[in-house]
């Protein structure tokens, strides 16, 4: 679970190297991206979150809740939380 602009996603991580974040779509959750994220995570890390209304992930009430800036505030905290890295890189 991670905890980014006010509301707890479930995120489903794997691997280490450069930030692959795979975002599903309506009505899907991260279990869609299951195949991507075993292929990819010996070179990335791989983060499929459930956004926020979906499957695991916090629930918050009100259609306010879902405007379109908010959803990219939750995308955005999602990347801020992770360490990103440059392919090649240990830092």
């Amino acid at each position: 679970m991670v905890d980014t602009n006010g509301v707890r996603l479930h995120c489903a991580v794997d691997g280490a190297g450069p930030l692959v974040l795979f975002l599903h779509g309506f009505p899907e959750c991260w279990y869609s991206w299951r195949h991507q994220l075993a292929a990819l995570a010996p070179r990335f890390r791989v983060v499929a979150p459930d956004l926020r209304g979906y499957n695991l992930s916090e629930k918050p009430p009100g259609v306010d809740s879902y405007a379109l800036p908010t959803l990219v505030e939750d995308v955005a905290g999602l990347v801020r939380t992770f360490p990103r890295r440059r392919g090649g890189s240990s830092s």
